[in-house]
């Protein structure tokens, strides 16, 4: 019989399954933001309509449409915006409440649009909600915003975490002070307190306790906490692998 080829043997089930597994990082940096950086979904929105009014003549005309949809699309997406900084959504039940809410407000709108002889008083005052701005004004709140983002962004430079299979590490200062813990027994508990949150920067909360420190470290709004957690356990399991290994040999 003839041997199988080795295109065979690549695809073969076996082969699959001693696929290389992830790599255990060196290392891995925990940074913890402040809640302003969940507005840059008004950031990116502010840019959109500061460019499309950009091209629009005589904004502030009565029979300019356009000016007063993309003002109020802009003030909703700012709004949901505040409503997520103010608010925790630590479960689905909650933010399916919240789309609920979202939901009828969306359809007693559209019902007094439609049929404004239902509701006079509040229809006459919703034909009064005419918001509008020129593109100065979206131009300028991106700006405002953008500064925003560049000072945090240079901020957390100069106060972050390292974690290492041996010691923890806290970076901290302008003069890059160092505070060195033990990172052996390390334990990691992860919090996701609102899914708003975790759905724009797929951040939570990750609290660090070391083994000889009374006081536990708490780390807001991490960004992809679910692949540093993974990360660290990681790496923190092969060191415990290793020392085993040593010990036994």
């Amino acid at each position: 019989m003839s041997e199988p080829s080795p295109s065979h043997v690549a695809s073969s089930p076996a082969a699959s399954r001693s696929a290389p597994a992830k790599e255990v990082p060196e290392r891995v940096f925990l940074v913890a933001y402040p809640k302003v950086v969940f507005l840059y979904p008004s950031f990116l929105a502010s840019i959109l309509t500061a460019i499309y009014m950009s091209f629009v003549r005589k904004p502030f005309d009565a029979g300019n449409e356009g000016a007063v949809i993309v003002a109020a699309m802009f003030l909703g997406i700012l709004a949901v915006n505040f409503v997520i900084l103010a608010f925790d959504f630590p479960r689905t039940t909650s933010l399916t409440l919240f789309f609920f809410a979202v939901a009828v407000a969306t359809g007693f709108v559209l019902l007094v649009t439609l049929k404004p002889e239902l509701l006079p008083h509040i229809t006459h005052l919703l034909a009064k909600f005419r918001p509008a701005a020129n593109a100065t004004f979206y131009w300028a709140f991106a700006a405002m915003l953008a500064v925003i983002f560049l000072g945090v962004s240079l901020v957390v430079r100069f106060d972050y975490w390292e974690v290492r299979p041996n010691e923890l590490l806290h970076h901290h200062g302008f003069l890059s002070n160092l505070e060195r813990l033990s990172a052996p027994n390390l334990r990691i508990d992860k919090e996701i307190n609102d899914v708003f949150e975790y759905i724009l920067l797929r951040s939570g909360r990750l609290i660090l306790q070391a083994s000889n420190e009374r006081r536990a470290i708490v780390l807001d709004n991490v960004p992809y906490i679910k692949q540093k957690e993974d990360d660290i356990t990681r790496m923190l399991g092969a060191l415990q692998v290793e020392v085993r290994s040593d010990t036994a040999s």
